[in-house]
């Protein structure tokens, strides 16, 4: 018992300061405006799904050169742009150049993106 009054009153003796933080000299955060500019850096993994479908291991052991794999989605219907696993706009298939890229029909709103994150 005597121990542990000594350890309480030890800690009673103990001294609290206050806390003091420098003043923030960056005239653009008092400004409210900040530089974002190194965001424009950061890579980003755009994927395109043209469609899904689910197959067993033995179908797919069975796949070979010529194989049809029949997709989730029909023939002109706009296909997923995804950033980061995110859906972001949906799209049709053009050439330009001799090389495939994707129009954007639609985009999805940034309310619907912020409730899909929920």
């Amino acid at each position: 018992m005597e121990q542990i009054k000594e350890t309480n009153e030890r800690t009673d003796l103990r001294e609290v300061s206050a806390v003091e933080f420098e003043e923030l000299e960056n005239q653009e955060l008092k400004e409210g405006s900040l530089d974002l500019d190194f965001l424009l850096d950061i890579p980003l993994v755009v994927n395109v799904e043209l469609g899904r479908t689910k197959m067993l291991i033995s179908e797919l052991l069975q796949l070979g050169q010529g194989s049809v794999l029949e997709l989730t989605k029909l023939a002109g219907e706009p296909m997923d742009v995804f950033i980061n696993d995110r859906l972001i706009a949906r799209g049709e298939v053009v050439v330009v150049n001799e090389k495939f890229g994707v129009r954007l029909t639609d985009v999805v709103s940034p309310a619907e993106r912020l409730n899909k994150l929920r």
